[in-house]
């Protein structure tokens, strides 16, 4: 077995592995709600400048290139469905989470890693505090609560920037701007991209905690696990994200 392919099934069982134990901790009495919280308000609320102007120039953007081509077929009428089809099918989602997964998990990962390496998480367990409980069930959970709720203000933010590109150049009413788009809506189109939305959430929260957990001595691994969670949790949405697409063409 060839040396790339080995480390990446290593990886894959030791990331495994860590979902384990925090399966195990999370259902186990002492949970830290106090904790919970401030990590859904670090996580959520401090997101949202970044989200707003993410979502904004999604919907704005995509709505002005469109337009020239629903123009040819005199199809105008049918942007503002296929703006918030594509938006909340898998544009918002997937994009959000990858701003998500730059902003967040590269932040737990390095404020893990610098735990690590300054043997906070070591004096954790020797004042008898269960760090991996206090960290990384915390921290998980958060996300994972967390990520839907931003890509559903994501969704919303990006009709709105739908609204104003289809103004740029028309003048439509916004009560029948918002009737166009729930008419294109279906409960199937927002149910699979809200579902998927929370496995995003989850392996953000989880890969980070794991890079900055199992950080290598020094300060330069600091580094590399924030480096390592922006890229392993990229690559997580993307799979999850293929998974959800085929499974939602099967049963939907």
């Amino acid at each position: 077995m060839n040396l790339p392919l080995k480390n990446s099934l290593e990886l894959v069982g030791q990331i495994t592995r860590f979902a384990g134990r925090f399966f195990k901790e999370v259902f186990r009495p002492g949970f830290e709600f106090k904790t919970f919280l401030h990590q859904c308000y670090a996580t959520g609320y401090e997101s949202l400048p970044l989200v707003t102007i993410t979502g904004f120039i999604m919907g704005l953007v995509l709505t002005i290139q469109s337009r020239p081509a629903m123009a040819k077929f005199g199809a105008e009428s049918w942007i503002p469905g296929m703006v918030s089809l594509s938006l909340i099918r898998e544009i918002a989602p997937v994009i959000t989470a990858l701003i998500c997964a730059g902003r967040i998990s590269s932040g737990i990962g390095a404020e893990l890693g610098s735990m690590k390496v300054t043997e906070q998480i070591d004096a954790m367990e020797v004042s008898a505090i269960n760090p991996f409980r206090y960290l990384v069930v915390t921290r998980t959970l958060a996300t994972t609560l967390m990520i839907p709720l931003l890509v559903i203000y994501a969704d919303l933010i990006g009709i709105v920037g739908g609204y104003i590109g289809v103004n740029m150049h028309g003048d439509v009413n916004l009560v029948r701007y918002f009737s166009q788009v729930f008419e294109s809506l279906k409960y199937l189109d927002v149910l699979p991209a809200t579902i998927k939305t929370f496995f995003f959430g989850f392996f953000i929260g989880l890969i980070g905690c794991y890079q900055g957990f199992n950080a290598s001595s020094g300060t330069e691994s600091v580094g590399k696990a924030a480096n390592a969670a922006v890229v392993t949790a990229s690559l997580s949405i993307f799979i999850i994200d293929m998974i959800a697409v085929q499974l939602t063409d099967l049963f939907f």
